[in-house]
């Protein structure tokens, strides 16, 4: 019980780390949310690497979320296609730039990255690459962590570049190298990750904050409700035909 309530004040104290220094750009990302769902325009997120693919889930066809919301699931990192070849394609220079090509991004485009660490071939590539194509870039990743990985970390890409470094909006998740925050005596590994709490909590407060700044204008945009809620089916099929097409996972 005493390493769950510490697992619970980690996760805590990360929050309110983010909510303390974060705020401005996660307000910033929200305005820019706002503006392509006033256009009726889909935002994109991408998670390249094994865990930070569920960051592009948790915003994606989730009841209380937006529905201009699309998830890059490419299926090279997905851990289902399996975990030590997911690794190997996050880490492979070029590959980024062939996802986003297959999902046809444009300039005038809005992309939110999201990894971890920031640092890694799939992830840069994809930055760099929005960047060539003219498509706002907001990245979510550990400034700290993307610091302090050796230059010549073999998850690195080529060109050595940290995320927050090349994104137009930097929200900073607070990860520590590593990601895991328990020390377990006897246990030469610490356990507990944080990762997906933090991440999960700035893309939620984004998209919150985004459904606001609509509302302020009286904007109902169309948001999910549960398949398993009472009236959810007949409440998203209003809105399915206006984004298929659209939206490539639909």
């Amino acid at each position: 019980m005493k390493l769950m309530m510490s697992y619970y004040e980690e996760i805590v104290s990360y929050l309110n780390e983010i909510m303390k220094t974060e705020k401005d750009a996660m307000q910033k990302a929200a305005e820019a949310v706002a503006s392509h769902v006033k256009d009726d325009q889909i935002f994109y997120v991408y998670g390249p690497g094994g865990h930070s693919n569920l960051a592009s889930q948790e915003v994606f066809f989730r009841a209380g979320g937006l529905m201009h919301a699309s998830a890059i699931l490419d299926e090279g990192t997905l851990l289902s296609g399996g975990a030590l070849r997911s690794m190997k394609i996050e880490r492979m220079p070029g590959y980024g730039r062939l996802v986003l090509d297959d999902y046809q991004l444009q300039s005038g485009d809005l992309l939110m990255i999201v990894n971890a660490y920031g640092i890694n071939a799939a992830t840069i590539d994809a930055a760099l690459y929005a960047k060539e194509l003219g498509v706002k870039t907001i990245g979510i990743c550990s400034f700290e962590h993307a610091k302090e990985t050796p230059i010549d970390h073999p998850a690195r890409h080529p060109g050595k570049h940290n995320l927050q470094d090349i994104v137009d909006i930097a929200i900073d998740s607070k990860i520590k190298v590593g990601d895991a925050v328990l020390k377990i005596e006897g246990q030469e590994q610490k356990v507990g990750a944080i990762s997906t709490f933090t991440n999960a909590f700035i893309l939620n407060n984004i998209t919150i904050e985004a459904t606001r700044l609509l509302a302020e204008e009286n904007i109902q945009p169309p948001i999910w409700k549960s398949g398993n809620a009472t009236g959810g089916d007949e409440w998203n099929n209003q809105f399915i035909e206006r984004f298929k097409g659209k939206i490539k996972n639909l």
